[in-house]
């Protein structure tokens, strides 16, 4: 079991992995072994909440199926184990984003002892630039 949030986890048998060839540079071993790690998770098949079902659903992000399977390429070692790792840790981060929900902001409103201080520093304010004003010299 995967710890997600709070007290939410995550059943390691539903997810499914599969070894591929990495691409990109790795000397004589990159033809011979498979160290990239496709994984694959089915939303609707999971043991999750239906809400962040829902939520994993609803995100906008690319490596959310339209048949809702998250599927993400872990590519970046060249070991298979550290490869897996990096792939389950990336899938845990998506989840934990849709699961998390951002604390509401409790709207409040400023004192009047600091509506008074910044209507007085406005004031003063107004006053410097007056006093920065060219003056009209009335001999021309």
């Amino acid at each position: 079991m995967l710890h997600v949030h709070a007290n939410l986890f995550l059943d390691e048998r539903e997810i499914e992995f599969t070894m591929i060839r990495a691409q990109g540079a790795g000397g004589q071993n990159v033809n011979k072994v498979s160290s990239a790690i496709h994984l694959r998770f089915d939303i609707s098949q999971s043991t999750l909440p239906e809400e962040c079902k829902a939520a994993l659903h609803a995100l906008g992000d690319r490596r959310v199926s339209k048949d809702g399977i998250i599927v993400i390429k872990a590519q970046s070692f060249r070991s298979q184990e550290k490869n897996r790792a990096d792939a389950i840790e990336r899938l845990l981060t998506l989840i934990r984003a849709a699961v998390h929900q951002p604390t509401l902001r409790k709207p409040t409103r400023p004192t009047r002892a600091s509506q008074r201080r910044r209507v007085l520093r406005k004031t003063l304010h107004g006053e410097v630039k007056r006093l920065r004003a060219k003056i009209d010299d009335p001999h021309g």
